[in-house]
């Protein structure tokens, strides 16, 4: 589920990144990209040059919605099953720079610039009022799958300490970024235990009258 979604995301934002580039600008939408921004200076990852790339960074399991009943009742009877986790996913997203330095700043900003106004825009996500995405002609995910996908985003700041931390942790020299907060991606697994309705409650207790 983390996957689909973040995968909804990159589809809407790879065709809004494209259609308001700046002139000039020769970004496609196969450089808005799902990566770990960490590899961008290992030896095979020069691919991460010239990008916009959306890295999962951290997750937290949404405290409010933790403590849910496990029973579900049904006309034949209770489905005991455990509660969903629902997560909220922090996405780190940046803009990487090109092998022309001259202007690569630039673009990288302007890129980032179409990220904000992006979410700005649009800041509630599911697959119907998502045009753009492939999720929804994937017969491989089943329509209640699909259908659970609801995600909210907010821009989430970052202190300055904060900055140093992730970008020491992420082991690379930082470019232009964002953070976001995505609420809330349900997590569940599909097994459940089924009882059947209780018609006779019966009572064998022996009681021993003798002194």
């Amino acid at each position: 589920m983390i996957g689909m979604a973040l995968k909804l995301l990159r589809d809407e934002l790879s065709d809004y990144v494209f259609r308001n580039r700046r002139p000039g600008d020769s970004i496609t939408q196969d450089d808005i990209i799902l990566h770990n921004i960490a590899l961008m200076d290992s030896d095979n990852q020069g691919d991460l040059n010239n990008k916009v790339v959306i890295t999962l960074v951290n997750t937290e399991e949404e405290s409010t919605l933790k403590n849910r009943s496990n029973v579900l009742k049904t006309s034949n009877g209770v489905k005991y099953i455990e509660p969903p986790v629902f997560l909220n996913l922090y996405i780190l997203i940046s803009t990487t720079l090109g092998q022309d330095l001259q202007d690569a700043y630039e673009f990288a900003l302007h890129r980032l610039s179409i990220v904000v106004q992006f979410f700005q825009t649009k800041k509630s996500f599911t697959v119907k009022n998502s045009p753009f995405n492939t999720i929804s002609n994937d017969t491989n995910i089943p329509e209640e799958k699909k259908d659970e996908i609801r995600l909210n985003v907010e821009l989430y700041t970052l202190t300055f300490e904060q900055i140093n931390h992730l970008w020491g942790s992420l082991g690379g020299k930082q470019v232009p970024f964002a953070m976001y907060k995505i609420r809330l991606v349900k997590i569940q697994e599909n097994t459940r235990t089924i009882a059947p309705v209780i018609e006779e409650i019966r009572n064998d207790s022996f009681v021993n009258k003798n002194n």
